[in-house]
């Protein structure tokens, strides 16, 4: 079955000002995937007519469908709408229906309608209009050539609902799709080119309609696995079997499969084998406690938090020895071990994890650079500490302290703990 290709372009210079993030883009592949429709390429371009005659020009001769969001307000900035008159050579006429949509919004704010919003129930003479029942701009569907041109507002709420309420019915009536399905495996602990080096056989010999990507994040490398077929359950059953035989190749380094993060995967382990846990946290400042209790149901298994930061409240809340800080310093193996094993006695949980470290961009030394961290593990049975080197850059140190905690547990838990 031949596939379907569509082409996003997103309109607003406060897009390429970086004033906003295009969420939209992120939405509308995911909604087209799950209809069979792949997207190819999207582009987002200034408030400027020629630009948009380029990109609807470049995108016909590539995409089946183009889908187009921004640039249909009431402000002499919004040119949308009438490039797209020009481009399909037609003329803007009165939408009564959409103008009686716009009166009833402007009606329910208590707010006469102005002049500029009504204009925007002018429409071109041969789209097919798509109903905005939340906002004063609506849709636009045009067909020429084969092809299917849809533009909607840049507003987020109101293009998902247009998307949801019209678009995607119409396109599954005008197309038939083949079917795409993702499969996700989340793994920690290997970087993408080793990870890459233990694959390559498994990735080889893959079915021709199996495709692989790798897309490494903070805390490991999201291994998604795509497929492209006629029968859904076939492929269903595909993308299982090959996802399956990582468990084998690469036992250790698996947390999850689907889109799962490694504080979730962390929450369900310790939900599995009843544990609790409690975190001392100095040079991660409390984004470790963030992570465990962003997840919902967290207070089943996290008791508390100490953000010992300075030497004096490692000392008075976690009973790190004065010795031990004079000695080895507040970066050492041994005060981080010991701030694991007191937090642990401190809250009466089952385990105890620790982090402090040389954040920067100042403060170290020659002995310990900026980046030296060390982190630490304890329950009832043993204490693990890990010295880790990180760059210069503070807040990747901080973010990549904290994974690096929640893989050390989930390494950990893979050995039974109890209470």
């Amino acid at each position: 079955m031949k596939a379907v290709i569509a082409e996003i372009i997103t309109i607003g210079d406060e897009i390429l000002y970086g004033q906003i993030v295009d969420t939209n883009s992120a939405w509308l592949g995911t909604e087209l995937t799950n209809i069979g429709i792949k997207v190819q390429q999207i582009t987002s371009i200034s408030d400027d007519a020629g630009h948009i005659v380029q990109a609807l020009d470049a995108a016909r001769g590539r995409a089946d469908v183009i889908l187009i969001t921004g640039g249909l307000g009431p402000t002499k900035d919004d040119l949308t709408k009438t490039v797209l008159t020009d481009y399909f050579h037609t003329t803007l006429r009165l939408h009564e229906p959409s103008l009686a949509d716009v009166t009833e919004i402007f009606s329910k704010r208590g707010r006469p309608i102005t002049e500029l919003n009504r204009q925007q129930a002018f429409l071109p003479e041969s789209c097919t209009p798509v109903r905005n029942v939340l906002g004063t701009a609506p849709g636009m569907w045009f067909e020429e050539d084969g092809k299917i041109f849809v533009s909607m507002p840049g507003v987020p709420f109101e293009m998902k609902r247009m998307m949801t309420d019209t678009v995607l019915v119409k396109l599954k009536a005008n197309f038939k799709t083949p079917v795409i399905r993702h499969s996700v495996v989340q793994t920690t602990g290997l970087a993408e080119s080793i990870l890459a080096d233990k694959l390559e056989d498994w990735e080889t010999h893959l079915p021709p309609h199996l495709k692989l990507a790798y897309l490494p994040h903070l805390g490991g490398v999201r291994l998604r696995l795509t497929g492209q077929g006629d029968h859904a359950e076939l492929l269903d059953r595909e993308l299982q079997t090959e996802t399956a035989k990582l468990s084998h190749i690469i036992p250790n380094y698996i947390f999850a499969y689907g889109e799962v993060p490694l504080e979730e995967a962390i929450g369900r382990l310790l939900k599995e084998k009843g544990l609790t846990i409690a975190t001392a946290e100095s040079c991660t400042g409390g984004l470790l406690a963030h992570k465990l209790t962003s997840i919902a149901g967290s207070s089943s298994y996290y008791q508390g938090s100490v953000i010992a930061y300075h030497n004096e409240v490692k000392m008075r809340e976690l009973q790190v020895k004065a010795e031990t800080l004079a000695q080895h310093g507040a970066v050492s193996e041994a005060t981080v071990r010991e701030m694991a094993e007191n937090v642990r006695l401190k809250f009466g949980t089952s385990i105890g994890v620790a982090t402090s470290g040389i954040a920067g961009p100042d403060g170290g030394t020659p002995d310990k650079p900026v980046g030296t961290i060390w982190i630490a593990y304890a329950d009832k049975y043993k204490t693990e500490a890990r010295q880790l080197y990180f760059n210069k850059n503070r807040l990747l140190n901080i973010e990549y302290t904290a994974m690096a905690v929640l893989n050390l547990i989930r390494q950990s838990l893979g050995a039974a703990v109890e209470e």
